[in-house]
């Protein structure tokens, strides 16, 4: 089974709380809070391979979760970090946020991980809390609990060059021929399933060529197989059109060329800009060459590149291998598509808003907050006078008077009511 697009969930760690301890030893009958921080949570982490062309394995498994940071420890140890979960996908990968749409990362570049999504903060422990004016505090942090996102992996292959044209026409065998690669061949159409890789050497140079299955008349909009897998040309930097010029299947040579480009046209018009190679295959069937002058007397583009093989019988393959190659140099590299940054993972720790949400009632969100209310106890004094010493330092205050607040005000803060008082 060939996949090119899965969608799948994936959460980083959360954080560790941080311990509530304090020093207990005959040598020191008075020691102080010991408690220590919580470690941070594993982050979810993508790493593209060559190793991989699929993603079938996703299919299987759709929720990928990093370890969560262990707690603290007293004797001021601190709790473990999570560890990363690595995901091993094929190069050429695009992650996509399912809910905007929007691409995250290109994961073009073999070997180079990609951090999706960044474990959560782990809690301070009470250790940290202590202070001249609060010696012995009994409350800690929790730890930063971390959202669980949906996301789109789309495959879209890395090649040089793309093989296109209509089932039948010898794809397969002069892939097999120029490269590596050994796909399924056989006499009928849509013998090939799925996009096949294969590197091509020329002397000491090579390039990767990828035969794409499926295109006919109305692959664009679905007919075919071929409007599942054009998307992965659309890196290509050259196609090369093969056409069977002995009309073996009934077909004619000059209406196949011009369907196909109308196909690419219809999908991405930029995929019809694209320089062409014109390969006239199955030459050791024809009986009246003539019929290669009549193709090259229709077309429009009198300096197309066209060169006549026999992948079959391996006659001017090489030629073919070097017109590729003079081509191909010509062409500026493959680059990563543009990505609009959006904060897919932004944790930020210093938003503060405050809402009006009635008369005389006031609710306070943001990120700050939701870093700070980690681990406040309400019942404890000292846990509590903390809270409201930090709304205080950091501005809260000043912002809720500035929308207007009064003595008695409610303050809602999660999910807890306080009265204001001057």
């Amino acid at each position: 089974m060939f996949v090119d697009s899965v969608r799948i969930y994936i959460k980083s760690g959360n954080g560790g709380k941080g311990a509530i301890s304090f020093r207990r030893e005959k040598c020191a009958p008075t020691g102080g809070p010991d408690g220590g921080n919580g470690g941070r949570g594993g982050d979810i982490i993508f790493h593209p391979t060559r190793d991989l062309n699929n993603l079938v394995s996703f299919r299987y498994t759709s929720h990928y979760k990093a370890q969560n940071g262990e707690q603290g420890q007293g004797t001021n140890r601190n709790g473990k970090s999570g560890k990363d979960l690595i995901i091993a996908v094929p190069q050429g990968t695009i992650v996509k946020d399912f809910e905007t749409g929007k691409i995250i990362a290109d994961l073009f570049y073999s070997d180079k991980d990609y951090i999706l999504l960044h474990g959560g903060s782990g809690g301070k422990g009470n250790a940290f809390f202590k202070s001249p004016t609060r010696q012995a505090p009994h409350f800690s942090q929790t730890g930063e609990v971390t959202k669980e996102r949906s996301v789109i992996l789309e495959l879209k292959t890395l090649a040089d060059v793309g093989l296109i044209g209509y089932p039948n026409v010898g794809k397969s065998t002069l892939l097999s021929v120029i490269s590596n690669a050994r796909p399924k061949i056989a006499n009928y159409h849509f013998t090939t399933l799925t996009p096949n890789l294969g590197v091509v050497k020329y002397f000491d140079h090579s390039f990767v060529v990828a035969d794409i299955p499926g295109l006919i008349d109305g692959a664009s909009e679905g007919q075919g197989l071929g409007i599942e897998f054009l998307k992965h040309i659309e890196r290509t930097r050259i196609l090369v059109h093969v056409i069977d010029i002995s009309g073996s299947d009934g077909r004619d040579a000059y209406n196949d060329y011009l369907v196909i480009n109308k196909e690419l046209k219809k999908f991405n018009e930029k995929l019809s800009l694209l320089p062409q190679i014109i390969v006239l295959n199955k030459i050791d069937m024809l009986r009246e060459f003539s019929k290669v002058e009549e193709f090259k007397y229709k077309l429009d583009d009198k300096n197309a590149k066209i060169v006549c093989v026999s992948a079959l019988c391996r006659e001017n393959i090489e030629e073919l291998v070097r017109v590729i190659w003079k081509e191909l140099e010509k062409l500026p590299v493959q680059v990563p598509v543009d990505i609009e940054e959006f904060g897919f993972d932004d944790q930020d720790k210093t938003a503060i808003t405050v809402t009006k949400v009635g008369k005389g009632e006031y609710e306070v969100g943001g990120g700050f907050i939701d870093n700070i209310t980690r681990g406040i106890i309400v019942s404890d004094y000292e846990s509590l006078s903390y809270f409201w010493k930090r709304l205080k330092n950091d501005g809260v205050i000043d912002i809720l008077k500035e929308k207007g607040v009064k003595d008695g005000d409610t303050i809602r803060i999660g999910k807890i009511d306080f009265e204001y008082i001057e």
